[in-house]
Order: structure tokens, then C-alpha cells, then sequence
């Protein structure tokens, strides 16, 4: 690679470092790129070379990110191919409060996921079918043969909204939890336990539900 080409890539994470720290703390709409450039210690032109417009830098910005976060915790986590289901769901949920709630490079990703749930853009047309629905469809495979054949798919997708949405809670509501139980911690430093809690919880009544169906049926 020759050195110019070098210095355009180094230009590129640059810019892509700091739009994320200024997307997440202000959200898209409110985001001038001049801030980014300012913090990426580039020039506005810059940007248009790179990503064409802030909307186009701010989709590239979610996709680096997704990139490094799953690169860094895999859903499976390094499982082998015959692990059981209930690893497997112990695995999905560990690496996603792992990526929630990851303070290292980019600390910003957390940040800027629940910023877009809260404010939607474009971009979240290119995250849900290109990011989220993967992910969905694979803890989705691994809540259906914990709780059995005869599950039916609306009793699959509840069981996998309860799993998702104890780890969203978690990391959203942070600021109502430290109140609440201040002795507690509910940081990133927290996450191993609280990845086990919630596996553990989610398994009981997983199972619980697949064995009442299967009475029934």
C-alpha cells in the first residue's frame, strides 16, 4: 500500500472514530459535520470524498461498528459446532451485553445503537435486514430446539422478545437501576454475572413453556 493510499484510509477511521463519538452523543439530526471534522482534525471535504454526504457517513459509522462489535464477541463465542442449544443461548446472550455495553474501541457503539431505537433513520432499513434479523434468526433456531418441535412460531418469537429484552433493559435503563439499587452494580463490570443470570432465568421458563406445550399437545 503506498503511502498516500495509507494516509486515505487513515483519514477514513479517523472520520469514522469521531462521527461515532459525535453521533452518539447528539444523535444524526443534530450532528454537523464540521463537529466530526473538527474532532477528526480533517477538513469538511474530507467527508465528501470519503462518504459523499452525513447521511452516507452516518450509515458507514453503524456498519464499522456492527463489523468490529461482532468481529470482537461473536454470538457464538468461539463455541464448537456441537454445542448444546442452552450453550448456545448462553454464548448469544453473553456476547450481546458484551458488545452493549463494551467500553473499549468503539466505546461509542451502545451509545449510538440506542440513540438510532430512540430516533430512527435510513439506516436502520440497511441495520435490520443486514445486522438484526441474522442475529434474530439465530437465537430464534436455538430458543426452538430448546423448547421443542411442537412450539409454535408465535410462542418461539415471544420466548426470544423475553430473551432480547432483559439485555436491552439492562443496559437502557442504567440510570433508573443505579437509583433504584445503588448497592448494586449495574456496569459494565457486572456482565459475566448478569449474562448468567439472565441465561439461567431465560432456560427456566424456556423449558417451563416447551414442557407445558408439550403436555398439552
Amino acid at each position: 500500500m503506498s503511502t498516500e493510499a495509507a494516509n486515505q484510509n487513515g483519514t477514513r477511521e479517523r472520520l469514522l472514530e469521531a462521527a461515532g463519538e459525535v453521533f452518539a452523543q447528539h444523535g444524526f439530526h443534530a450532528t454537523t459535520v464540521r463537529e466530526i471534522c473538527r474532532r477528526a482534525g480533517s477538513n469538511v471535504a474530507a467527508v465528501n470524498y470519503h462518504f459523499g454526504n452525513k447521511q452516507r457517513l452516518y450509515r458507514a459509522v453503524i456498519e464499522y461498528a456492527h463489523r468490529f462489535a461482532l468481529e470482537k464477541h461473536p454470538p457464538d463465542r468461539g463455541l464448537s459446532p456441537q454445542a448444546s442449544a442452552e450453550e448456545r443461548l448462553k454464548a448469544f446472550v453473553h456476547s450481546l451485553l458484551l458488545r452493549l455495553f463494551d467500553e473499549g474501541r468503539p466505546a461509542w457503539h451502545g451509545r449510538l445503537m440506542a440513540r438510532e431505537m430512540i430516533e430512527p433513520t435510513d439506516a436502520l432499513d440497511y441495520l435490520v435486514p443486514q445486522v438484526i434479523k441474522p442475529l434474530h434468526e439465530l437465537v430464534v433456531a436455538i430458543v426452538q430446539e430448546i423448547l421443542g418441535r411442537t412450539a409454535s412460531p408465535e410462542r418461539t418469537r415471544r420466548c426470544v422478545t423475553s430473551v432480547v429484552a432483559q439485555c436491552m433493559h439492562l443496559f437502557h435503563a442504567r440510570p433508573v437501576l443505579n437509583r433504584l439499587t445503588p448497592q448494586q452494580n449495574h456496569e459494565s463490570g457486572e456482565v459475566d454475572r448478569w449474562a448468567e443470570h439472565i441465561a439461567r432465568f431465560s432456560l427456566a421458563g424456556i423449558r417451563r413453556i416447551g414442557e407445558e406445550d408439550g403436555t398439552a399437545a
